[in-house]
């Protein structure tokens, strides 16, 4: 949009010689039209259309100058971003979101980040006990480094606090559940800033089946993947946000491990109505979780599934005569939670099971997803 103010009478109407100017007086009322008509053009498209009616051809700056010499400004509309018929804050990026502050490791929390989780780690006023010797923050920092680059706690670099200090505070925050905490908040802010309701209302279901390392600890033997480990069970909501995680042995089947972490989700979140399984969970699983939880199960199989095939009535459309792909498809709902185990094993800590309990491979998965949507958060815009 452009509008047009009064010249500046400060400037002499006359030329005061040197070199003649581009533009004469009837080359300006034909540029004064043009804007009229076509105010949202750029300042090309003005040269090219004014060379098309009076031959003339300038550059862009001697049409910028024309212009506001007669006091013609563009104007660019505020942007606002509506939720439900509510305009969205605007979230800016300061001097608290930029990664240079926090030396010397991009793993490290940004001010902004760390503002929003601070008080689940920071002790509450008037709390008893040892005094604090190191920085809350920087523990977290530390454990952060070693989800992210997967070393051992023994390896942590000397700019983070000594490791058995590090490790301390990691397994007392695990037995707290503050990890996990610390996602369920970030989880619900995520998906009010998408505009969906804090507690969804349809869910995921998957398990992925990962390997150990020689440190020990309960694992088992995976016939269906042929991996030896653990197995990670996730029911994840719709935007793949994790809502509930188990870790079992490999060889504890996907039906036998579904009622604890349904349980678990359905504990967190009463108002699930839905749930998305692959054929693993179909059957006698299916019917327990409706019966037990009273949501509804829903088996989405792929369409190459020869145990049950595809329905199909001749009445109402012909045979269907393409081959069917035997590699990956992306099947409606299920992709979701396959996307989120893809979001897991970004961080090295994950790819393996390097601890002997199991609620530790549990704490990494609900870090790991916790890192990821504060990131989110402190730099969407």
């Amino acid at each position: 949009m452009a509008t047009k103010h009064p010249p500046d009478d400060s400037q002499p109407s006359v030329h005061a010689g040197g070199r003649p100017p581009a533009l004469k007086p009837e080359h300006i009322a034909i540029l004064l039209e043009i804007v009229a008509e076509r105010a949202q053009a750029s300042l090309q498209e003005i040269a090219d259309e004014l060379h098309r009616r009076s031959g003339v051809r300038v550059c862009d700056a001697t049409i910028r100058r024309a212009l506001r010499a007669q006091g013609v400004v563009r104007i660019k509309p505020v942007r606002r971003v509506y939720i439900a018929g509510k305009a969205a804050k605007r979230y800016g990026y300061t001097a608290a979101h930029r990664r240079e502050n926090v030396p010397p490791y991009s793993t490290n929390l940004t001010d902004a980040e760390w503002e929003l989780v601070a008080d689940l780690f920071d002790r509450a006023p008037g709390q008893r006990g040892t005094p604090v010797h190191y920085s809350r923050r920087e523990l977290v920092n530390a454990c952060c480094y070693v989800l992210r680059t997967g070393c051992a706690w023994r390896l942590l670099p000397t700019t983070f606090p000594p490791w058995q200090a590090v490790y301390k505070a990691f397994s007392r925050w695990v037995s707290a559940g503050v990890f996990e905490q610390m996602q369920d908040r970030l989880r619900e802010q995520w998906r009010s800033r998408m505009g969906r309701a804090s507690a969804p209302t349809a869910a995921v279901i998957d398990a992925q089946s990962t390997r150990t390392s020689p440190q020990g600890g309960e694992s088992g033997f995976d016939a269906g993947k042929k991996v030896k480990g653990r197995k990670r069970n996730l029911v994840v909501d719709t935007l793949g946000l994790v809502i509930a995680v188990t870790v079992t042995a490999a060889s504890v089947q996907d039906r036998d491990a579904a009622a604890a972490v349904v349980a678990q989700a359905c504990a967190k979140v009463p108002g699930l109505e839905r749930l998305y399984t692959d054929g693993a969970y179909g059957g006698k699983c299916a019917r327990n979780i409706e019966q037990t939880h009273h949501i509804r199960a829903e088996v989405v199989r792929r369409p190459g599934n020869g145990a049950t095939g595809t329905l199909h009535d001749p009445a109402q459309s012909p045979v269907p005569t393409a081959e069917i792909s035997a590699g990956f498809v992306a099947l409606p709902k299920r992709w979701v939670v396959e996307r989120t185990h893809a979001w897991t094993e970004r961080w090295r800590r994950t790819v393996m099971h390097h601890d002997r309990k199991l609620a530790v491979s549990a704490a990494w998965v609900w870090l790991a997803e916790a890192r990821m949507l504060l990131t989110r958060l402190a730099y969407q815009c």
